[in-house]
């Protein structure tokens, strides 16, 4: 039975290289500006001009994917015989996993005999992004379901997140930062470095002094983390900060031979909640 890799859009990837490889996508919506959108990896509503609508005061809100939408997904592929891992976005940051389960089970009360695999990541951006190009790269050359679905569980907590934002004003208005988390404000330049998670929830780790001090800390924790680089292609997200990015990447390979680095923007529906400037590095490591 033929294997379909299903993605959503919080996964932050390329949208090229979506494209090249035909990756199915669930699309995360959001409202900016008075209209409801689907995130389509920035071609409608370019991440630039969202980003810079943020930095003048637009407060964009997101809303998790419901069951039918997932079921219509899950039915489309189901329908041809062939059976569908997706890969979901945290369940500690949205409520969709559950709704992809719901869809599930309404899929098997219509085919009995469907094939369907839906994966918590505990994984947001592009650490859940390099889980799906792992998994894409599997299945590419030729690897089973059961193989793809064992190295996903068996990695997913090994895929470090660590990331630092320009304001936590944007996490504490989202509700994905408590109040008493979120201590730190823009006094004194302090800038948070954050995590995520074994439960795929963000938490603050430590306060640095200055964003190129951020920065670097970053990369400090990849030096601390990170398992056979040489073997890795690692990841960099960014709300509207390609400079910043590009040298974050340039200290990554100064101390790493990593096969290669994916930058991406972090998309608008987890953009809503991290705001602009926010940069995050992804890589293989220990557990969290």
């Amino acid at each position: 039975m033929q294997t379909v890799i299903i993605a959503d859009t919080c996964s932050d990837l390329p949208f090229e290289y979506v494209k090249q490889h035909n990756i199915p996508l669930i699309h995360f919506t959001y409202n900016f500006k008075g209209a409801e959108y689907a995130d389509d990896l920035g071609q409608t509503v370019s991440y630039r001009y969202f980003y810079n609508a943020m930095r003048d005061g637009e407060a964009p809100t997101t809303s998790q994917v419901n069951a039918q939408t997932y079921a219509d997904m899950f039915k489309k592929y189901v329908s041809e015989g062939k059976s569908v891992i997706y890969l979901c976005f945290s369940s500690a940051l949205s409520g969709s996993y559950n709704n992809a389960l719901i869809a599930r089970d309404m899929i098997l009360e219509e085919y009995p005999r469907a094939d369907i695999t839906v994966i918590d990541t505990k994984c947001a951006s592009l650490g859940e992004g390099l889980l799906v190009y792992y998994a894409i790269d599997m299945l590419e050359r030729g690897a089973s379901k059961e193989e793809i679905i064992n190295w996903v569980e068996q990695n997913k907590l090994k895929m470090h997140h660590w990331f630092t934002v320009e304001d936590l004003v944007y996490l504490k208005r989202g509700g994905r930062l408590s109040g008493t988390a979120a201590f730190i404000g823009n006094i004194l330049d302090i800038k948070p470095v954050l995590n995520v998670d074994r439960e795929g929830r963000l938490v603050p780790r430590l306060k640095v002094k200055g964003r190129k001090k951020s920065l670097r800390t970053l990369v400090e924790k990849m030096e601390e983390h990170i398992v056979n680089p040489e073997q890795q292609v690692v990841a960099i997200s960014h709300g509207d900060s390609s400079e910043d990015a590009e040298y974050v990447a340039g200290l990554i390979r100064s101390k790493f031979s990593v096969k290669d680095i994916i930058i991406n923007q972090i998309g608008p529906v987890i953009g809503s909640h991290s705001g602009p400037g926010t940069l995050a590095i992804f890589f293989l490591g220990g557990e969290r």
